[in-house]
């Protein structure tokens, strides 16, 4: 089965080379980037393009000669990337963290007779899954609470943070209002809104806020009570306020020496060298996913909790692992034929599929990406 990634950075070469490692895919990874394809020359099983996936006509024409394709570019281009594909009539899994509304596309999908799974990462992704999974084992889900990040391992002044995936989509997460569920009605709030602290068990200490990570679910599941906060060290929410407040990530242009510039360009440009994980820094994921709800005729709550981390044989850092990983299952779910029904396919509908779901956590867990898991009554 011949597989495309398109996007072979940091995320999208991990699932090229999980795919290719199996021997069950020809995988070709597509991208404009020479840096990204030039780490993977040599690979066995994969093969590199060079081209723009900004032009629709070739988003179309790569996918066609391809059975199934991987959505693995930068959010700001995802959706129109992955109209194309679905356009051109191949499956996709997709991973882009674009603004716009997936399900929109659902009936493309259906006209198309194609299956496009969608946020289909650690979370957005797992998160999914296992909320999916418990709408079918607690009658009613009561309420649903995630906590994820992705930090660097060592904290290092000023920002003791590193971007694991696409810097761009950091700074969407500051500024994208979050939207989330309390007493069956839509709320929305900025983001970096209503912190707290979480304990950790490895880590310690962790600050939580609010940002728009929801999304599908926001229509698919009715759930009265939901909420996603990403987790940072203490004291990072501080300093994206003051970014924001002062006016650096906003988007209309300033004039600067007789040039437009917009801060938040002008911001990406000084952070994300920052950012950068130096080759062999390590990071780590954080990942808690709260389900309170009726089982037998008894209140429940169920935690599932995850710690990831660098992986030092492979050199692959831990969001790549949890995110790609979760893509790269998606790849041999379809290509297997355990999902076959076409349209627009967030991942809670997977979970809500036993099948599905235990087929997706087992590829995890021959991983090292493990989710424990434990119930205690509620009074």
């Amino acid at each position: 089965m011949k597989v495309v990634v398109l996007g072979g950075g940091l995320v999208g070469g991990v699932i090229a080379r999980d795919l290719a490692a199996g021997g069950e895919f020809s995988v070709t990874v597509v991208d404009l980037s020479e840096a990204a394809l030039a780490r993977l020359d040599g690979v066995a099983g994969i093969a590199t393009v060079r081209a723009d996936l900004g032009e629709a006509a070739t988003v179309r024409r790569v996918a066609a000669d391809h059975d199934l394709v991987v959505g693995a570019v930068p959010g700001w281009m995802g959706f129109a990337t992955l109209r194309e594909v679905i356009t051109a009539g191949t499956p996709v899994v997709d991973i882009s963290f674009f603004s716009e509304d997936a399900l929109a596309l659902d009936e493309l999908a259906r006209e198309r007779g194609v299956a496009a799974i969608v946020d289909c990462g650690v979370a957005p992704g797992c998160s999914n899954l296992i909320l999916g999974r418990m709408e079918r084992e607690l009658a009613p889900v009561e309420r649903f609470l995630c906590y994820v990040g992705g930090l660097p391992a060592v904290r290092t002044w000023p920002w003791e943070y590193k971007a694991p995936f696409s810097p761009a989509d950091v700074l969407e997460e500051y500024t994208r209002p979050a939207r989330y569920v309390a007493h069956g009605a839509p709320v929305t709030m900025p983001a970096l809104s209503e912190p707290e602290l979480v304990e950790f068990a490895g880590v310690g200490t962790l600050e939580a806020f609010n940002t728009d990570g929801l999304r599908s679910l926001l229509a698919t599941a009715k759930v009265p009570f939901m909420v996603e906060k990403t987790l940072r060290y203490p004291g990072h929410i501080e300093r994206i306020r003051v970014l924001r407040e002062s006016g650096f990530l906003r988007t209309e242009p300033v004039m600067v020496a007789g040039v437009p510039v917009r801060p938040i360009d002008l911001a990406a440009r000084l952070l994300f060298p920052l950012w950068q994980f130096a080759p062999g820094e390590e990071d780590l994921t954080a990942m808690r996913v709260i389900v309170e709800g009726t089982s037998a005729g008894a209140r429940v709550r169920r935690t599932f909790e995850m710690l990831d981390r660098y992986d030092r044989t492979t050199g692959t850092s831990s969001m790549a692992r949890t995110t790609g990983y979760t893509c790269a299952a998606g790849v041999r779910l379809l290509a297997r034929g355990l999902w076959r029904r076409p349209g627009v396919v967030p991942p809670e509908f997977l979970g809500r599929e036993r099948a599905c779901y235990e087929f997706m956590m087992a590829r995890l867990g021959e991983r090292g990406v493990v989710f424990a898991e434990r119930s205690e009554p509620l009074g």
